[in-house]
């Protein structure tokens, strides 16, 4: 049974797939995409987190060659095919400049976001790990996955690698395990460029989005595909404190991997809609197979901004329990807290909470995304069936709990 939304429960993982990431071993469990009724979720999904090796080393490419008769790249002309046309002796076109990107193109996006996103390496004495960032000033905050920053236990060394070359040390101002969200912080430097925030609430399926950040060490890589589906309920594991938490993601088919955990989701003005988290795995693949998962930008920005005030966040509750998924269709209530908002609001034991607002709710996990996705103070339309059958939309108000319990 998971706890209700403000504590960060998630339901035990189908067929989980606990593998580390690399030779380091660091990166933790694999997420998991909680089940939805039709049609069937991934086997198994995992953060894509810091790249788990410090140091990567080579990439391994495997040079692609062909051979006729055996000799590789030979072939031959018959003398009755006329004078031979080779192309190494045309002359240099006489190009001196590189044509603008057109406006809305991968291109254009690209030139305007890889300056705002940063490789982070992260080096402690129980661990090591990489991960990617976005820049929030220009003097130095830089938002990123909180599963990032943790990778090398406590007092971990953090740097910060620029598109342009440079280096930085980094302090961490605050972390969230619940949302998964940090904010860290590099030394000596005003003159970075800050990436510019989007609105993940106007965003619609198919729409078309670029993944910027390190996969594999190898900084500054830019992907594109579109956003394949919204208001995925995706749990993920946090640190010791809090093994589980969920997180209301959008959905890409752009390749995210190991590495760009923190990196930038872009629309094709190169506005951030989210900060890439997870991905998902089936059949012991650990790359990409095209379902990856960013947390909405008006999470992350909410949460960071809470984190540089005060150095903690708050998470919305509405002060139910539920288990994260069993034969209901929805997510049915098994305790309510006492005085809480939902009971406040009438929200009885046993009944079956079926929508947030507009938006249906399949599964305990469902229900603690839609929660966690608005601020503690929000007022939020629940529509729950009882027993007989009866449905009833009461307004809850939620509340905060800083805990994430």
């Amino acid at each position: 049974m998971s706890e209700d939304p403000t504590r960060g429960a998630g339901a035990p993982q189908p067929q989980p797939q606990h593998q580390p990431y690399g030779p380091s071993g660091y990166a933790g469990p694999y997420a998991h995409v909680p089940q939805q009724p039709a049609p069937p979720p991934p086997t198994g999904s995992r953060r894509a987190p810091g790249r788990t090796a410090l140091a990567v080393g080579a990439v391994a490419l495997a040079l692609v060659s062909g051979g006729i008769g055996g000799a590789v790249g030979a072939w031959s002309v018959s003398d009755s095919s006329g004078p031979v046309v080779n192309s190494l002796d045309a002359p240099k076109p006489e190009t001196t400049t590189v044509a603008a990107a057109p406006e809305g193109s991968v291109q254009a996006v690209a030139d305007k976001v890889v300056p705002s996103v940063v490789r982070i390496e992260v080096l402690g004495r129980t661990g090591a790990g990489e991960g990617s960032g976005v820049v929030l000033s220009s003097d130095g905050l830089i938002l990123t996955n909180n599963h990032v920053v943790a990778g090398g236990g406590e007092g971990s060394n953090l740097t910060v690698f620029f598109s342009d070359g440079s280096t930085a040390p980094a302090t961490i101002i605050g972390a969230d395990a619940v949302s998964d969200i940090a904010v860290i912080k590099v030394e000596g430097r005003t003159d970075l460029a800050p990436i510019e925030l989007g609105n993940s609430e106007n965003l619609a399926v198919g729409q078309e989005v670029v993944a910027v950040g390190s996969p594999l060490g190898l900084q500054s890589t830019v992907t594109a595909g579109i956003v394949s589906a919204l208001n995925r309920p995706v749990s993920t594991s946090g640190d010791s404190a809090n093994q589980s938490s969920v997180i209301d993601a959008i959905q890409t088919d752009a390749a995210i991997n190991p590495g760009n955990s923190g990196g930038a989701l872009v629309d094709m003005e190169g506005r951030l809609v989210g900060i890439n988290t997870a991905i998902a795995t089936a059949g012991g693949q650990s790359g990409s197979i095209g379902l990856g998962f960013a947390i909405p930008v008006e999470q992350a920005r909410r949460v960071a901004q809470e984190l540089v005030d005060t150095g903690k966040a708050t998470h919305a509750i509405i002060g139910v329990q539920v288990p994260s998924q069993d034969n209901s269709y929805g997510a049915r209530v098994v305790e309510v807290v006492p005085d809480g908002p939902a009971d406040r609001a009438g929200i009885p034991g046993n009944a079956l909470i079926v929508r947030v607002d507009d938006r249906v709710v399949t599964d305990g996990d469902a229900l603690i995304a839609a929660i966690r996705s608005r601020a503690p103070g929000d007022t939020v339309k629940i529509t729950y069936r009882t027993s007989d059958g009866n449905e009833t939309t009461v307004d809850v108000v939620t509340t905060a709990d800083s805990a994430g319990r």
